[in-house]
């Protein structure tokens, strides 16, 4: 039986083949280079395109990753935020609660539009009922705001200084809020007997009626309105 013989590769001559097609090459015309270069040159051109489109690529990536750091940083902040409002949501209904109330209370000490004459009736009373004579008692024009109207009364009280002091505590201790302002208080021409002027503006407060909140709001649009 015969034996194949395999035959002996002779890398010398190889090598020396690779490198007779790497000499005289024409930089101006690749096309007219051996095969070895050609694809030697479209491997390296490749390879720097693919460099160059990776890292032009990953500057995107980079960018977009900041901002999606970014983003995270504000949502945990936001997280953080909602999850102390949300641990602490039953002590808050609770102070929401308590708040109404006490607002509840407050809109007990204001009179209504009826309730009105009634309580300059009373802060006359408390006078009389301290002796004191009333030379001025004149409620001025009422000052509307966007939810209560206040209404000044101007008044001038001849009395002794301690009737005027339990006057002024009485008027504190009505059942419906009455402030005193722009005290004045003076004594008497020598023949007054030690009695004493007591000059002052007393306010007192009032809530709205729906009809006149309704009116309140409509007067603010149609001054908006007319501003544009």
């Amino acid at each position: 039986m015969a034996t194949r013989t395999v035959p002996k590769l002779d890398f010398a001559d190889l090598q020396d083949r690779l490198q007779r097609q790497f000499q005289n090459l024409d930089s101006k015309d690749p096309s007219l280079w051996p095969i070895v270069p050609r694809v030697l040159l479209c491997l390296f051109i490749a390879a720097g395109v693919a460099t160059f489109s990776w890292f032009f690529k990953l500057t995107d990536y980079e960018e977009e990753l900041a901002a999606e750091r970014a983003t995270e940083q504000t949502l945990r902040t936001d997280y953080q935020k909602k999850l102390v409002k949300a641990v602490s949501l039953d002590m808050l209904k609770k102070q929401r609660e308590q708040v109404q109330q006490y607002v509840i209370q407050l809109e007990k000490q204001l009179p209504s539009k009826a309730e009105m004459s009634a309580l300059l009736s009373d802060i006359n009373q408390a006078g009389l009922g301290r002796n004191l004579q009333f030379e001025l008692f004149r409620p001025d024009q009422i000052v509307v705001k966007d939810y209560y109207a206040e209404l000044p009364i101007s008044i001038r009280i001849i009395g002794r200084y301690h009737d005027i002091g339990a006057f002024a505590a009485d008027v504190a201790n009505l059942s419906r809020i009455v402030t005193l302002n722009n005290i004045s208080l003076v004594p008497v021409a020598k023949e007054g007997g030690g009695n004493l002027t007591l000059e002052a503006t007393a306010r007192t407060f009032r809530y709205l009626d729906p009809e006149e909140i309704q009116a309140q709001k409509d007067a603010t649009k149609k001054k908006k309105a007319g501003a544009k």
